[in-house]
């Protein structure tokens, strides 16, 4: 049965009819609906969840004449069963009883409070803290996409305009959404399948009238004039999509989202997917987040810091003046030696920027509050650290920490040391805070002498040794004796409950004392809820300048990480040159030197106006393509204002980075192999410029010799002669070697080997000029390629390389299906043999030398 088909709602329980009608209201999510202890769900949401939750799925009496299918999980379990069902992608209505049950008629009154999806979460639990978790929204126009980003839990919102679906590949590569809106007529569903929370909206939410409306509303402006946005119409239909979606959602306000920002592609070094992939910044082709740019780089003091580097790492900066800010403060913090004091500071900051988001929704939980008044406790002792520095970004960043001496005394004043999680029973606001409060829990607990002094007094006048006066949260108050004095008792006891050994008792006395101190119990826990509300309203007119803080934070550790890492790996600072070209001295690898069992070999590169391109050959194993990626992560490293693995490095202008490194096939855009790599080279040979760092590697591969190495010349011939673009090209096809004698600018370079034997060492060492050779069959062997099959290919080799030489009609060169094998030791131990020269005995020894070596 579809609990979407029930229209029928007469012929079901009333309990059922409540469901069906919450169902109904939120037909794509599950619907978690509380009884009791457990969130129940039934129906199809019963059995899709008992799959994704690997939970057991029952049945739960008839309802309209037809079992219930029914799975359950306890309510206090619930954040666990949340992140497995968000992580699929999944998104999950959470209906709450809010009904009194003693004075309900009926099912008790329920609705959903709360609106869980992969992309708007801010619950701590649910979150991976090192990760930024993105809500996004795209819309297509005639001309380019608009496209929107919300990181609900810290508030940052950022639209693009973009021009080519490349583009927006690129995007959603680099942005890596949670959960993805866009149009029922979004027409290029290729592009988006990939991505496990898409969610399909109509069309009315992209009306651009509608969303500047919305956008208006939340920011609370006459226009978006200030924000520098009114010509990005595609993006602001996408952002307002977003911003409705996120209304639905969260179902309260959204103060921390105060300001969007537009994305200029122009601003930062464009990277497209394959290049953000290739290159493993933050996912290395296995899938993994180790073994990546980010996993050598971060060690940052704070999940805030982490989030903010990752994102550095992805957006590099055009903007060399920026850039060098950052260098200015990374060189201070290291030669001071001020990072290490700055990033044990900072660690005590925890995760501002998302305790702050949920401050703003008011989800915030008594622990945030406590890391908060923590946080504010350390920033006096961080800006006096940052007193002494010189560099003007880092002076900068200590005025936006701000000063908040009023909210650390409120929440010092106001909550308890280590206060429980959650608010539900009380015990967070600190004694002292408010007067009324202390009473009533005064009252409340003086309940102890009470007691005590009510059991001396009872045993003292009824004789019961056995007497004892207790509490317990299911049947209030007692007074307990034992089954075998309890015909003793008074007349004026009254019987509340029988267990096996015991028999327990209520007075009028007792029951009045009950009835006050649980009322105490209730207004204490009111009073301290109200209290808890105030306080989100005392701290959040100064929301826009803790915003402030936490990002001045996060970009100080940031910095304070990059001087740790150039201090630990032995990095240095670049230059960043107005002139053209990339000149590395003894660069090195930033992943590989960190995990390579042996020491890493540094390398140059040079690449200016007069040498633009270098041809780069070598063996397979030799390095070409480490050598490749180490240019392009070093230039990468130079823009974000980190130091990098190299004893010197000069950089000019760099517009755009492309690699071209390795292929696999597309099955779901029934593409192979062959043919993403050419619409991948296409790519760069539409958009790369003469200021562009462009890695191709083995270009031709995919098809047939003459084929692959047409393309491959014709390819490097546009790139050094049209494009002029700065290039490393590596290849197997000797013919390019050709390419510096016929074309200005270009240059061979290659990695060596040395041939001891079968078996070959690789130096790793880049040296001008072409490889003499490729020795395919030597790594071929390393690799444990069969003896008999690396014979046969020196044969065909051999027989090849004849071909190639000799004059006339190739067809006339027969070449055998099955090459002679190369004589056994012992065939070439007899052929030495000299019959007559053997004495009778030496005949013999030979004889069983000949045996032992078959």
């Amino acid at each position: 049965m579809n609990s979407t088909d029930l229209d029928d709602l007469e012929k079901h329980t009333p309990m059922m009819r409540q469901y069906l009608t919450m169902k109904a209201a939120h037909p794509d999510m599950l619907l978690f609906y509380r009884m009791g202890d457990f969130y129940e769900l039934f129906y199809d949401d019963a059995k899709r969840a008992s799959e994704m939750l690997a939970i057991s799925l029952t049945a739960r009496g008839k309802s309209g004449g037809d079992p219930i299918p029914m799975a359950g999980i306890p309510y206090h379990a619930v954040e666990g069963y949340l992140a497995k069902l968000v992580q699929q992608g999944q998104s999950v209505a959470i209906c709450e009883q809010i009904g009194d049950p003693a004075t309900s008629k009926g099912p008790v009154e329920r609705k959903v409070v709360r609106v869980v999806t992969p992309g708007t979460l801010t619950d701590e639990a649910l979150l991976q803290e090192r990760q930024d978790n993105l809500l996004a929204a795209v819309y297509q126009g005639k001309v380019g996409y608009g496209y929107a980003t919300l990181d609900v839990a810290s508030g940052r919102f950022v639209i693009a305009e973009l021009p080519s679906r490349e583009a927006l590949e690129a995007e959603l590569q680099r942005t890596s959404p949670a959960e993805l809106l866009y149009s029922e007529d979004f027409p290029d569903m290729t592009l988006i399948n990939h991505i496990k929370g898409k969610r399909r909206r109509p069309e009315w939410e992209f009306d651009y009238d509608t969303c500047i409306r919305l956008l208006l509303e939340q920011f609370q402006t006459r226009d978006l004039h200030g924000f520098g946005i009114t010509d990005a119409r595609l993006s602001l239909q996408a952002a307002g999509c977003l911003m409705q979606y996120v209304r639905d959602t969260q179902r309260t306000a959204l103060p921390h989202i105060n300001s969007i920002v537009r994305f200029n592609q122009g601003d930062s070094i464009i990277l497209d997917a394959a290049t953000r992939r290739n290159l493993e910044l933050t996912i290395s082709l296995s899938g993994s987040r180790e073994n990546t740019l980010a996993s050598v780089l971060d060690n940052t003091a704070t999940a805030m810091g982490s989030r903010m580097l990752q994102r550095w790492i992805h957006q590099p900066l055009r903007n060399h003046d920026l850039v060098r800010a950052r260098q200015g403060a990374v060189a201070e913090l290291l030669e001071t030696g001020l990072y290490e004091t700055l990033r044990g500071e900072l660690k005590a900051l925890g995760d501002v920027e998302r305790i702050l988001a949920r401050l703003a929704l008011r989800s915030a939980r008594p622990r945030d509050f406590a890391r908060l008044r923590d946080a504010l406790g350390i920033l006096p002792q961080i800006k006096s650290t940052l007193e002494s520095v010189n560099a003007r970004h880092l002076k900068s960043l200590a005025l936006l920490l701000g000063e908040f001496p009023a909210e650390y005394d409120l929440l010092c004043r106001a909550i308890v040391d280590n206060p429980p999680v959650l608010i539900r029973d009380g015990g967070v606001i600190r004694e002292g805070y408010h007067s009324e409060l202390d009473e009533w829990r005064n009252l409340s607990n003086g309940g102890i002498d009470y007691l005590e002094q009510m059991e001396l007094r009872e045993k003292e006048r009824t004789g019961l040794a056995t007497l004892k006066v207790g509490f317990n949260r299911v049947h209030g108050y007692y007074i307990e004796v034992s089954r075998a004095q309890s015909a003793l008792v008074p007349i004026a006891y009254q019987r509340r409950q029988t267990l096996k050994n015991t028999e327990r008792y209520i007075t009028p006395e007792l029951k009045e004392y009950e009835e006050k101190v649980l009322s105490s119990q209730g207004k204490a826990l009111a009073l301290e809820k109200m209290l808890w509300d105030e306080l989100f309203d005392l701290i959040l007119p100064k929301l826009h300048e803790l915003q402030d803080f936490a990002r001045a934070a996060a970009e100080l550790d940031v910095l304070a990480n990059f001087a740790e890492r150039a201090d630990a790996f032995n990095y240095h600072c670049p230059e960043l040159s107005d002139l053209a070209g990339i000149h590395i001295e003894a660069g090195r690898h930033p992943v590989v030197e960190r995990v390579s069992q042996s020491p890493f070999i540094p390398n140059p590169v040079e690449l200016s106006g007069a040498r633009r391109m270098l041809i780069v050959t070598g063996p397979n194993m030799g390095g070409k393509s480490t050598y490749m990626r180490q240019v392009a992560l070093i230039t990468l490293m130079a823009h974000i204002g980190s130091f990098v693995p190299a004893e010197r490095a000069v950089i000019g202008p760099v517009d755009r980075i492309f690699t071209r490194i390795g292929a696999s096939d597309d099955l779901a855009s029934g593409r192979s192999t062959f043919m993403v790599e050419m619409t991948e080279t296409a790519n760069i040979l539409h958009n790369a410029s003469s200021e562009s760092l462009v890695l191709m590697d083995e270009i031709g591969r995919g098809t047939s010799t003459y084929d692959g190495l047409s393309l491959a010349w014709s390819a490097a011939e546009y790139l050094a002669h049209k494009l002029k673009a700065m290039t490393l090209f590596a290849t197997h096809y000797f013919e390019l070697t050709q390419l510096p004698e016929l074309i200005a600018g270009v240059h061979n370079v290659h990695l060596d080997a040395i041939e001891h034997g079968d078996t070959i060492a690789f130096m790793h060492a880049v040296q001008e000029g072409a490889a003499s050779k490729s020795y395919g069959l030597q790594v071929a062997a390393l690799a444990g390629v069969p003896a008999v099959v690396i014979r046969a290919a020196k044969h065909k080799l051999h027989q090849l390389e004849s071909r190639d030489h000799s004059q006339g009609d190739t067809r006339q060169h027969s070449l055998p299906l099955t090459p002679p094998s190369e004589p056994s030791k012992v065939e070439e131990k007899l052929r030495q043999l000299q019959p007559d020269e053997l004495s009778p005995r030496e005949a013999l020894e030979l004889l069983y030398e000949l045996k032992r070596m078959l």
